[in-house]
């Protein structure tokens, strides 16, 4: 081989992908990225608590400086307090993609991976035991090359999801609309998600750079597929028409058109190719999860690639992938096109707006809603007995130790599953002992809270997310081990 992974798109999830699987082991790490520069654009603004979390679990969030979070969110215009989550579950605001992507690529840099950028995927060929590459650079030079595995992180026009033969069913577009940033030559009043008129919907927001952000959602604007952004000229003319206001002397930053067109896979790994992020799944931008999906995508992927490639895992291991992550995907189209139907279908879906919004007034409605934006819903299936925490992600709790206080986030960062070992017992770690170079074990119990629901003792998988519990499961640990961590590094010792 030439390389054990590829990667297409260097965009946030192949970024991130790149990243965990550096940290994971892998040797050799290409991102192949049509683009001669990054683009500059930020649809994405923020992320959510569970991404929050995702780059402090890899020492990445202090990278950003000072943030400004939130318990303030939306669904579909309605306001949701985020508040109502149990824990410190606030969302990062005003974070441009660009500055993400910009954070991103500097990690990735620094451990190592290489970036070819003005590099375009041509063909592939995909064969039991790996992939045949060609690609093209920006002087026209042909290479081939082959690789153990290639991801497709290239976005919802995905290159490799078209070579690949994916299958990406769901519902065309109805509409366009237009985002972008500009700097406004007159005071434009903020407008929120939900403000609805007969001609449609705008929203605007100022951002802490000095410009402002603006939607333009125009009612009988028909679906095209263009070929470049928009002109300033034309989303100037759509703002006018539905508010009155003139705002085309204006310095536009960048300006973009998109649709709510719907469309998933139907599987995101087919032998040594897999889909991450928009290259998997296309939605209307509702409620800021598009980027947060496809980063944790990547998340789920790559400590699970990299356990395949050193060795250390079979490769069905890779089918869990696909398990995981598909039904969150599913989940995230309905409740975009759910909340599409709340802001874009005018004044027919007032009721619907005013029924919903009196709903969110009670407590487990709007935590329900606040879960469902913030990701905090995810369970994934472990098996292996039933559990308030189990297939969830870790609450980010301090844990005593010897060297003092911990956060659980924190004993994350190498990348490897954590053992929490809460009632101080030699004949758990004993137990342990065969995983001890694959895993981290904390001894020492909860500090000041009581989240972890009264166990005794956790195993956290590499993302975060709890695969078993004690006294709780069902399977012993050493089964939960083998599963998620791959077989032992030597003979089990015999137990009772």
């Amino acid at each position: 081989m030439d390389h054990p992974v590829i990667i297409i798109g260097a965009g946030p999830a192949g970024l991130l992908l790149a990243i965990e699987l550096r940290l994971g082991g892998v040797d050799d790490v290409v991102i192949v990225e049509k683009l001669h520069a990054p683009t500059g654009q930020s649809r994405g603004l923020g992320f959510t608590c569970v991404t929050k979390d995702v780059f402090d679990q890899r020492g990445l969030l202090g990278e950003f400086g000072k943030i400004e979070i939130s318990d303030a969110g939306h669904f579909g215009g309605i306001p949701v307090d985020f508040s109502v989550l149990e824990g410190s579950q606030q969302a990062a605001k005003t974070v441009p993609q660009h500055q993400t992507e910009a954070v991103l690529e500097t990690r990735a840099l620094k451990v190592g991976v290489r970036i070819e950028r003005g590099v375009e995927l041509l063909a592939f060929a995909a064969t039991a035991d790996g992939v045949e590459v060609e690609t093209r650079d920006a002087a026209g030079e042909v290479r081939r090359r082959r690789c153990a595995y290639l991801v497709g992180c290239d976005g919802g026009r995905s290159t490799v999801r078209r070579l690949g033969g994916f299958s990406f069913r769901g519902v065309p577009a109805t509409r366009e609309m237009f985002l972008g940033d500009i700097y406004p030559d007159t005071e434009i009043a903020t407008r929120m998600i939900g403000e609805v008129t007969d001609g449609g919907m705008v929203m605007s927001a100022p951002l802490p750079d000095g410009t402002t952000r603006i939607v333009v959602c125009e009612r009988e604007a028909p679906p095209r597929r263009r070929t470049a952004p928009p002109e300033f000229s034309e989303v100037a003319a759509g703002w006018k028409r539905i508010t009155g206001q003139d705002i085309s002397g204006s310095t536009s930053v960048w300006m973009s058109a998109f649709g709510d067109a719907a469309f998933q896979v139907t599987q995101y790994r087919r032998g040594r190719v897999l889909l991450a992020g928009d290259s998997a799944h296309i939605h209307l931008p509702a409620g800021g999860q598009g980027m947060n999906t496809s980063l944790q995508d990547a998340f789920n992927l790559g400590w699970k690639l990299a356990a395949v490639v050193r060795g250390d895992a079979p490769e069905a291991l890779l089918d869990s992938y696909h398990d995981e992550r598909h039904p969150v995907g599913k989940r995230l189209l309905d409740n975009t096109r759910a909340q599409g139907v709340l802001f874009l279908r005018g004044e027919e879906a007032g009721p619907l707006r005013d029924f919903l919004g009196t709903l969110v007034h009670e407590l487990d409605v709007a935590r329900f809603f606040a879960a469902k934006v913030s990701g905090l819903d995810i369970v994934y299936p472990m098996g292996g007995g039933e559990h308030p925490l189990l297939g969830r992600r870790v609450p980010d709790v301090l844990l005593d130790g010897a060297g003092g206080a911990t956060a659980a986030l924190h004993l994350l960062r190498q990348g490897q599953a954590v053992l929490l070992d809460l009632a101080d017992s030699p004949a758990l770690r004993e137990r342990a002992e065969p995983w001890a170079d694959k895993i981290v074990v904390h001894t020492g119990p909860e500090s000041g809270s009581d989240r972890l629901s009264g166990t005794k003792a956790l195993l956290v998988r590499p993302d975060g997310y709890v695969a078993w519990t004690a006294p709780h499961s069902d399977q012993p640990l050493e089964v939960a081990l083998s599963a998620w961590c791959g077989p032992s590094s030597y003979p089990l010792r015999a137990t009772a």
